[in-house]
């Protein structure tokens, strides 16, 4: 099977300080996202696992998810936040497009906006804590996840 990069960039293309693009893994997906901080990075994430995911959004009813997630380090507060979003659309059927996330010292506050999920291309079982690291860089934040399919 022949593997085309993901690459996507929600902000006009000469914008490169959000994004993500897929690396290649041996048998699962690995991403590589990046942002200017935390809460874009996270809302970045989602957006990476939806479109690695082939996830494509029904036109009807937007629909608006709370919730918080309460974290010891940006690692697992990134897996815990996909991990959620994972969650709710086998459960509910939901996908999210548009995030207001607030992030404290040891909470995250997510008001997620989506609708129903009409088609999945691929099946994401679960999001691994494999080589996690959030690392600082001279633009913002980049992280690489690898995705259990």
């Amino acid at each position: 099977m022949v593997m085309y990069p993901l690459v996507y960039n929600r902000i006009e293309m000469s914008d490169q300080s959000t994004g993500f693009r897929e690396h290649e893994h041996t048998a699962d997906w690995e991403l590589e996202i990046w942002a200017p901080n935390y809460p874009l990075l996270l809302e970045q994430a989602a957006l990476a696992m939806n479109a690695l995911a082939g996830i494509r959004l029904g036109s009807g009813p937007r629909t608006a998810r709370k919730f918080s997630i309460t974290f010891n380090d940006l690692e697992q507060a990134l897996v815990s936040f996909l991990e959620e979003l994972l969650f709710i659309a086998d459960m509910e059927n939901l996908a999210f497009d548009e995030f207001d996330i607030k992030v404290s010292s040891d909470k995250i506050a997510v008001e997620a906006f989506g609708t129903e999920i009409l088609a999945i291309s691929k099946e994401i079982k679960a999001v691994t804590y494999h080589n996690l690291a959030v690392l600082s860089t001279r633009d913002g934040l980049s992280v690489r996840i690898v995705f259990d399919i």
